[in-house]
């Protein structure tokens, strides 16, 4: 059996983790019919613990995922914006914007610059709007395509760009046909915005906001940034798809607070509530 924190709020990635192939909450990573996460979701519920989505999704996308499943707030473009009240209330964060920016989004600062196309032009092939999806972003330039981000940090600081950064959020499924990746390989989605944004930054903030101890919370993901909210919660739980992915098992080895469950995916996920609970 699993064990964990006790749980005063959840806070959960979706895709990949709560939702699984093609976001579908009802079926396993196999694509088999279950009710196991759901059934999880009304424990969750039933024990009045406040659950809150975080993704990289849009804030209107985690607004009416949230309606869905009933969630307390919402957390968009990978820690950029915190809502609550149905999308009502929202607190942007900017991170390391520079001060001549201030008052402006950060898309709205990386279009005047011309960063993604000059970015894109220098990885050929490789790398392109995530669309349509990134045509809503406002704290994040939302892509896709088969990079080093390391690569493509340290060139964006040789043009005094270093207040941004590239972060990976996960493998698109190979369904999406896409060619960006070498073969064998599935393209991934980034998302370039600037430093000092990251999820765990905003559940922190959230937190704050609630007057609830980051000890008494617990957050779920599946990709290398969900592990940026180990910092700000008691618990970390991945599922058992992201630390299977290449790579994952030295970084998990680096966070002290966060187990993997035994399952991938939804069934993954309901583990991690219940054990939370």
């Amino acid at each position: 059996m699993l064990t964990g924190v006790a749980a005063r709020i959840v806070y959960t990635d979706l895709d990949g983790t709560m939702v699984g192939p093609r976001g579908s909450f009802w079926h396993t990573a196999e694509g088999t019919p279950t009710a196991e996460p759901a059934a999880a979701l009304l424990e969750l519920h039933t024990a009045g613990v406040p659950l809150v989505i975080v993704s990289g999704r849009t804030a209107d996308q985690v607004t009416e995922a949230g309606r869905i499943f009933a969630a307390d707030g919402a957390i968009a473009e990978l820690g950029s914006l915190v809502t609550w009240k149905g999308g009502r209330a929202r607190h942007q964060l900017t991170g390391a914007l520079p001060e001549a920016h201030a008052g402006r989004t950060p898309m709205a600062v990386m279009a005047e610059l011309g960063v993604v196309e000059a970015l894109c032009a220098a990885n050929p092939g490789r790398l392109e709007w995530h669309a349509p999806w990134h045509a809503t972003h406002d704290g994040d330039a939302l892509l896709r395509g088969f990079v080093d981000p390391l690569a493509v940090d340290a060139w964006l600081a040789e043009r005094g760009l270093g207040w941004l950064t590239l972060k990976d959020n996960g493998a698109i499924p190979a369904s999406a046909r896409l060619r960006l990746a070498p073969e064998g390989q599935l393209a991934r989605v980034y998302h370039l915005m600037p430093r000092g944004i990251d999820k765990g930054v905003a559940i922190a903030w959230d937190l704050q906001r609630r007057g609830i101890d980051p000890a008494d919370a617990v957050a779920v993901g599946d990709s290398a940034s969900d592990l940026e909210m180990a910092p700000a919660v008691g618990r970390l739980w991945i599922t058992a798809n992201g630390a299977d992915v290449e790579g994952m098992a030295g970084l998990l080895a680096a966070v002290p607070n966060v187990s993997v469950t035994d399952a991938p995916m939804g069934e993954g996920w309901a583990q991690a509530v219940r054990a939370s609970l």
